[in-house]
C-alpha cells in the first residue's frame, strides 16, 4: 500500500533483529472489567529509549548505512530530525550506534526531561518553535548547514516499516492456541509467556501517523480480518477529521493536549495508508486520557506517558462500546513511558481516586 509494503516491514524485523526488545505483552484484570473485553497490551515503554521510535529510528539509519555501503558511498555526514522528543530520543541512540552525528530540532515547548535524553545520547539539539511549519523549517536549515541527511520522524517510508514490526511480533506472540501465563503483578497484570487467544482489534495512538500506519500495512497484509484502530486526541483531532472528510485535514493550530507526543498531525505518506487500512478513528477528552493514564499507572503499576494513555482511554469509552462484541480480544500498544515527573500537577486536578 503506498510506499510501504508488507515485505518492507518484513526486512525491517530482520533488520532490527538483535537490536531491539522483543517487548512483552501484559493483561490487567482490573481494565478488562472495566472495557467487558479482554485486553491485551502491548508494552513500548519498555523498548530501547523508552518508545517505539527506537524501531523506525534505528530501521532508516541502518537502511542509509547500507545503502551507500552497496552504492560503495560514504556514509552520511549527519542525521537530521525533528521531534517532540521520543523520536529525537531514537534517532540520536540509532546514530551514535552507528558512528554518525545527530541533529534533532525540538520545540521550546518539548518536555525538558525528553530534552535532556537526547542531549544524553549525543545529539545536538536545535531548539524551534511548537509548529509543524516552525519544525520543518528549521530541520532544512540545519540540512543544508550540515550537510546531513533528513529523517522524517512519521512520514520516512523506512520509519514507517520499522514502526510496523510491532504488528509482526503481536501477532506472533497473540495467536489462537492454548494460554500459558505466568504472574507478573499481584494487582493481576499478566505476562503472555507463550501463545495466547487471537487478536482481533489493535488500538494505537496516532500523531503524525507513522506507527498506525506500518501496524496497518502489516495486520492487513497478514490478517485482513484484524480490525486496526486509531486513538487521538479530540484537542488534536486530525486524523479524524481526515477520515470524515476523506481528504487530508492538518491541524489548524497547535493543539493543546497533555499528550504531547500526538500533537503532530497526519502526512502525505501516512494518510493514504490510513485513509485505506485503518478501520476507524476514536478521539477521547483530555480528561479521559488523565484517567487512563492513571488507571494504568495504579492498577497495571506500568509507568506510561499520557500518550499511551490514549489507546487505554479510548477503548474504555463509551464510543467503543459501538464496536461489535465478537472484537474480543483487543491489543493497546502501549507506545512509551517518558513521563515529564514535572507535569504531574494535573493529577490533583482529577476528583476521586482513579476508580
Amino acid at each position: 500500500m503506498g510506499s510501504v509494503r508488507v515485505a518492507d516491514v518484513g526486512a525491517a524485523m530482520g533488520r532490527l533483529r538483535g537490536r531491539v526488545h522483543r517487548t512483552p505483552v501484559l493483561t490487567c484484570g482490573a481494565l478488562q472489567r472495566l472495557a467487558g473485553r479482554r485486553l491485551l497490551f502491548k508494552c513500548e515503554l519498555f523498548q530501547r529509549t523508552g518508545s517505539f521510535k527506537i524501531r523506525g529510528a534505528l530501521n532508516a539509519v541502518r537502511s542509509l548505512v547500507e545503502e551507500a555501503e552497496r552504492a560503495g558511498q560514504e556514509r552520511p555526514r549527519a542525521i537530521v530530525t525533528h521531534s517532540s522528543g521520543n523520536h529525537g530520543q531514537a534517532l540520536a541512540c540509532a546514530a551514535r550506534d552507528e558512528g554518525i552525528p545527530a541533529y534533532v530540532v525540538v520545540p521550546r515547548t518539548a518536555p525538558p526531561c525528553k530534552q535532556a535524553a537526547i542531549r544524553a545520547y549525543g545529539a545536538t539539539l536545535v531548539p524551534c518553535e511548537p509548529s509543524d511549519e516552525s519544525r520543518a523549517e528549521t530541520a532544512a536549515r540545519v540540512v543544508r548547514e550540515t550537510g546531513g541527511v533528513m529523517v522524517h520522524p512519521n512520514q520516512a517510508p523506512a520509519v514507517i516499516a520499522g514502526q510496523g514490526t510491532i504488528a509482526l511480533e503481536v501477532l506472533e506472540q497473540v495467536r489462537g492456541c492454548s494460554t500459558r501465563v505466568q504472574s507478573c503483578h499481584r494487582n493481576g497484570s499478566r505476562f503472555f509467556s507463550a501463545q495466547a487467544p487471537e487478536v482481533n482489534a489493535v488500538v494505537v495512538p496516532v500523531g503524525g501517523g507513522g506507527m498506525v500506519a506500518g501496524i496497518a500495512v502489516a495486520i492487513k497484509a497478514l490478517r485482513p480480518d484484524v480490525k486496526v484502530f486509531a486513538a487521538e486526541p479530540r484537542n488534536a483531532d486530525d486524523c479524524y477529521q481526515s477520515k470524515l472528510r476523506g481528504e487530508l485535514t492538518p491541524n489548524r493550530h497547535t493543539p493543546v493536549t497533555i499528550a504531547d507526543a500526538v500533537k503532530t498531525s497526519i502526512g502525505e505518506n501516512t494518510w493514504p495508508i490510513i485513509r485505506d487500512l485503518v478501520d476507524d478513528v476514536l478521539t477521547v477528552s483530555e480528561e479521559e486520557i488523565k484517567r487512563a493514564t492513571r488507571l494504568v499507572w495504579e492498577r497495571m503499576k506500568l509507568l506510561i506517558e499520557p500518550t499511551a494513555g490514549v489507546g487505554v482511554a479510548a477503548v474504555l469509552s463509551e464510543q467503543f462500546q459501538a464496536v461489535p462484541r465478537e472484537v474480543e480480544n483487543v491489543c493497546i500498544v502501549l507506545c512509551g513511558g517518558n513521563v515529564d515527573l514535572s507535569s504531574l500537577t494535573w493529577l490533583t486536578e482529577l476528583p476521586g481516586d482513579g476508580d
